[in-house]
């Protein structure tokens, strides 16, 4: 792989690129996590996507190793330690049950499942059987960090408001698709492009809700939003300033049910 990589500079530049746009990518959520430092509190923030997002650059990262693909293994190593000071941030500064309920999370997906994945495949299959397990269930989860953005498109057409979608992750993440599915195509690996079909395609969506939506209603009040919508949506994406300021409006609930609820694994 990496002497085709060499020999068609138009699949290296696109991966090139896609390393590139991804650590940027991959860098969003920095000031989510500021703030989380600063306030020493992960609000309403879930883990579920980080947990989601470490497993899935752990497949590719172990499927970059089986096909000998260093463009892979490059930005898919950094975003795992990335991932991962993510997510010690957050067990250091989230409540006892989002606590728990993530380092479970943690251990079925990126312990139990991804070991579990890993020895079965080295110790039963071989070969290209190998890499065409790897590379399907790989994809299978790039498709579910794809689809992630459905709950903020959902809230910017119930809100009419594009606060909480900025434009450059949106565009960033647009740009991210067609990268990687360009070098996915070019090199012939369609586990690489397939998945970023649906990322370019949840992008445009976005980026066409964003001109729809951005100078909605201006004059009008800022939408209300609820603790279920701010949990439904991944960290990165939110403003903190305003989801406190939200917050504040909504009725707190009984001292027992006040902690942030979390679903059982």
């Amino acid at each position: 792989m990496i002497v085709i990589t060499i020999e068609n500079p138009l699949a290296f530049g696109a991966g090139l690129c896609g390393n590139i746009v991804s650590f940027l990518v991959v860098l969003a959520p920095v000031p989510t996590f500021y703030k989380v430092l600063k306030r020493k509190s992960t609000e309403s923030f879930q883990s579920v996507p980080y947990v989601i997002a470490l497993f899935s650059a752990l497949m590719w990262v172990y499927y970059g190793l089986l096909t000998k693909d260093v463009l892979l293994l490059s930005i898919n190593s950094i975003t795992c330690a990335v991932e991962s000071i993510y997510l010690i941030i957050y067990l250091i500064y989230a409540s006892n049950k989002a606590r728990v309920f993530t380092i479970k999370l943690f251990f079925l997906f990126n312990v139990g499942l991804f070991g579990s994945l890993v020895f079965f495949s080295m110790l039963f299959v071989k070969g290209k059987k190998r890499v065409d397990i790897v590379g399907w269930i790989g994809s299978a989860f790039a498709v579910a960090v794809f689809v992630a953005p459905l709950s903020i498109m959902k809230l910017v057409i119930k809100t009419k408001s594009v606060e909480y979608m900025p434009f450059l992750l949106s565009f960033f993440l647009t740009l991210n698709a067609i990268a990687w599915f360009s070098y996915g195509i070019l090199l012939k690996d369609f586990f690489v492009a397939l998945p970023n079909v649906m990322g370019f395609m949840f992008g445009m969506a976005q980026m066409i809700l964003y001109f729809i939506y951005m100078n909605h209603k201006k004059d009008e009040p800022k939408p209300k939003v609820t603790n279920q919508d701010l949990e439904a949506m991944p960290a990165a994406t939110l403003n903190s300033d305003v989801e406190l300021a939200n917050k504040k409006s909504i009725p707190e609930k009984p001292t027992e049910m006040s902690e942030h609820p979390v679903a059982d694994p």
